[in-house]
Parts: structure tokens; C-alpha cells; sequence
């Protein structure tokens, strides 16, 4: 089978879907904690949830070698380089274990100053140090376990992620219903317990990934290629994966900085954001995940050498993922009004909530093209690009223009929800300018003399 063939035959929906669903189980992991911990106590809930930002921003730190590896992987498998595979996957997880024990030692030793920063009571402080010291402190076999899943997902073996996800799910609930009710003469631990159930279903989960990739994806790892890593391949890796993270490190930053404009608003106007957040979440997570399956498409043309059809492919499963975004947001605005009455009963929070969800007509179709562009030139070498723009663009004018309406004009919500949609289009149209330039076919990982020749490492 020819190179074309063969990543033409990864369709956008066959990857998409099961990384759809393996990011919700990911969200509902979360929401079960949340939801078996509020039958102990309010304070355990807060605790954890605490603990669980911190941890979710070293995930972001952790992307910095898996979108690296992943978008690699796809150019060598495309170019037909299988005999790199498995030195890249090698590196790729020993990079990321080192970078995972720094991260953990991180945790363990300074989880007082870290905690300090939330200003937590006593009572509070003591339940969020005792789960960030068992959680965080074990954080490395997560940052192992996040790269063995981009590696498995570059090859398009998507599915098998997928029910991993869904083991780890019912092993923690498992977990969790044992060390929170203390069932079958387990003792009763709460928020420790949780955090133990945690670690033991991301191990179980990280075991259950080692044997897919080696037996089903068939990469082999030697233990010498983990501790004698190839410059080039290092290079290569960061290269992608530190302007791709920077992109989300932003991002999340931007986030913090307009979650504290809305509090300057009063707390009806953040519970509606919050509410309208949590309903519309299932939404980014589809942007996310059509973004990702496109990333291994372009990666696998662009490798393969298949740049023509690479432009094209973009172009046209972004018409698709439109169609599809555009059917989400409908089906959320029609049942809008009963599913912020889910959350509250305030008739003015669910009033407002109504006109933001049905902004989102205009937002995600805009989320989806920004992150799906972004997503394309990563996979074709051109991260820094996208990071440039994503970072001068949040700051220079997103954020200025949220303070500008919400605040300073005093639209409120109405008015950052503007400035949403605003940053997000102009975002994602200087990327498809971006595209049509045609400047990221320099830009790739490996370089083909001429079409239908070897593919060289460039």
C-alpha cells in the first residue's frame, strides 16, 4: 500500500470520536470526585478541587513532550520511517519521566508555599495537602501515561485509548466508593482515599497502555534507546511541543484573568458564566478532539510528503467540522432553558445564561476554526507560528477587549462574550491566511526530495 492510501484511509470522524469520548470520561473522572466527596463533606470537596487545579496545569506542562511527540510520530509514520518509531517513543517516555519525578518532587517538597497561594483555612489546607502529596507526588506515571497515549493515538489506534479511559473510570469509581463508604471492610479514608484510588487506576491504566502500544501498535521500546536519547530526535519533539504548550499555557492564563473580571461583577454574573461554561464544555471538548484527529491526518500527509493533499484535507474536514460543531450548538440552544434550570432556579441567571448559549452560534463555530487550524499547522512543523499569534492576540487584544466591554463599557457578560467571539475568529483567520500561504510545506519535520522519492531527515 502506497503512502497516500494509507493515510487517506484515517478519516476525521473514525479518529475523532473515540478521543471525543475518552476526553468526557476524562471530565467525568473529575465529576465523580466531586459528586461522591459532597456525600462526606463540603470541605473535602473544595479540597480536592483545589488540588486538582494545580494538578491539571501540570498536565499542560506535560503536553510539552506528548503534542511534540505525537506530531513527529505522524511525520515519520507518513515518510514510512517505522524504524524510528520506536527510538522517538523511547525518548518521547523517558523525556517525559524526568520531567514527571521533577514535577512530582516539586509537589512533595514544596506543597506548603504552593497551597499558601489559595489562602485556605486550616481545615481545608490539611485536606488539599494530604491529596496534592499522594496525587501530585505520583504525577510522574501521569506524564508517562499522557505520552504513551499521544504515541498510541498518532498511529491511529484511537479506540484502544479509549477504553483504557473507560477501565480507568470504572476502576476509580470503584476505588473511590470503596475508600469513601468504606465497603467490604475497607477503612473509610475520604479525600485520601480518593487521591489512593486515583494513583492505583492510573497505574492500572498506564500497565493496560504499555501492553497496547508494544503488542497491538507494535512498537517496541528498548531499555538502552530510554537512557541514550538522539539529540535530534529531542530537538524535534520540543521544537513542536513547547510552542504548542506555551499556546495552551496561555490560554489557561487568560482564563484566570477574565474568571477575575467577571467576580468584579458579583457572584450571580460568575455562577452564570460557570453554569454556561459547564454546559457548553461538551462542546470545546469536540472542538479539542476534531482538532487532535485532524493533527494525526496532516501529520501522516505531511510525513508522507502529500502536501497538496494535506491542504486540501484541512480545508475540508474543517467544512465538517463546522457542520458538526453548528449541530451541537443546536441541539444545546434548543433544551438551553432546562439545562441551566439543571443548575438554578434564579430566573435571571437563567435568563442571561439563555442569550450566552445562544451566542455560541457564533462562538464555537469560531473556537473550532481557531483550534483547528492551529491544530493543522502544528502537525505540519509550523507550531511557533500559531503560538506567536495565539499569545500577541490573547494579550494584545482579547484581553483588553474583555475589559473594554465587560468592564469599562459595562456590558457585562453580553460584552465579554463579544470579545470572545471576536479574539477566536480573528485568531483562527490569521491561521487559515497561514495556510493558504502555503509556508508551513517548509516547515515539515522531514524533507522529500522530490515527490515519490525517499523521504530524508531533515
Amino acid at each position: 500500500m502506497d503512502n497516500k492510501n494509507s493515510v487517506i484511509k484515517l478519516s476525521l470522524f473514525a479518529i475523532t470520536w473515540p478521543i471525543f469520548i475518552e476526553s468526557a470520561l476524562q471530565m467525568f473522572l473529575r465529576t465523580a470526585d466531586t459528586f461522591m466527596l459532597s456525600k462526606v463533606s463540603d470541605s473535602a470537596v473544595a479540597a480536592v478541587g483545589v488540588a486538582n487545579q494545580i494538578i491539571m496545569f501540570t498536565f499542560l506542562l506535560f503536553n510539552f513532550v506528548a503534542v511534540g511527540s505525537a506530531v513527529v510520530i505522524t511525520q515519520y509514520l507518513g515518510a514510512q520511517k517505522r524504524d524510528e518509531i520506536g527510538k522517538l517513543a523511547a525518548t518521547s517516555i523517558s523525556l517525559n519521566l524526568l520531567f514527571g519525578v521533577l514535577i512530582s518532587l516539586v509537589m512533595i517538597f514544596f506543597c506548603n508555599p504552593i497551597l499558601h497561594m489559595f489562602d485556605l483555612d486550616p481545615s481545608l489546607f490539611s485536606l488539599a495537602k494530604s491529596y496534592l502529596l499522594i496525587a501530585g507526588g505520583s504525577l510522574f506515571i501521569q506524564a508517562v501515561m499522557i505520552t504513551i497515549t499521544a504515541i498510541i493515538q498518532s498511529h491511529g489506534f484511537t479506540k484502544y485509548t479509549m477504553f483504557v479511559a473507560l477501565g480507568i473510570n470504572a476502576i476509580h469509581i470503584v476505588g473511590n466508593y470503596l475508600f469513601i463508604y468504606g465497603a467490604l471492610g475497607v477503612p473509610k479514608l475520604g479525600v485520601v482515599g480518593v487521591a489512593i484510588s486515583t494513583v492505583i487506576s492510573i497505574c492500572i491504566g498506564l500497565f493496560i497502555n504499555l501492553l497496547v502500544l508494544t503488542k497491538k501498535v507494535h512498537v517496541k521500546i528498548i531499555w538502552k534507546n530510554l537512557f541514550s536519547w538522539n539529540k535530534d530526535h529531542v530537538k524535534k519533539i520540543l521544537k513542536i511541543g513547547i510552542p504548542a504548550s506555551a499556546s495552551n499555557l496561555s490560554y489557561s492564563a487568560n482564563q484566570i484573568v477574565t474568571t477575575a473580571f467577571i467576580v468584579s461583577l458579583g457572584s450571580e454574573m460568575l455562577s452564570t458564566r460557570i453554569y454556561t461554561q459547564n454546559i457548553m464544555f461538551f462542546i470545546m471538548i469536540l472542538a479539542i478532539s476534531l482538532g487532535r484527529g485532524v493533527q494525526i491526518i496532516i501529520g501522516h500527509l505531511v510525513g508522507a510528503g502529500e502536501k497538496e493533499e494535506a491542504y486540501k484535507q484541512a480545508f475540508l474536514n474543517l467544512r465538517r467540522s463546522m457542520i458538526i460543531t453548528l449541530t451541537a450548538v443546536l441541539i444545546i440552544c434548543l433544551f438551553r432553558n432546562q439545562l441551566l434550570s439543571l443548575f438554578t432556579d434564579d430566573s435571571d441567571i437563567i435568563s442571561l445564561g439563555s442569550v450566552l448559549l445562544l451566542m455560541g452560534f457564533l462562538l464555537e463555530p469560531g473556537r473550532n476554526f481557531n483550534i483547528f487550524l492551529e491544530r493543522s499547522l502544528q502537525a505540519a512543523g509550523d507550531a511557533r507560528f500559531s503560538m506567536f499569534v495565539s499569545i500577541f492576540v490573547i494579550w494584545c487584544f482579547s484581553v483588553p477587549l474583555t475589559y473594554l466591554l465587560g468592564i469599562h463599557l459595562g456590558y457585562g457578560l453580553i460584552g465579554m462574550w463579544v470579545a470572545f467571539i471576536a479574539d477566536e475568529w480573528v485568531r483562527g483567520l490569521i491561521l487559515c491566511l497561514r495556510w493558504k500561504s502555503r509556508t508551513w510545506e517548509n516547515k515539515a519535520l522531514i524533507k522529500h526530495e522530490n515527490k515519490g522519492t525517499k523521504a530524508v531527515i531533515s
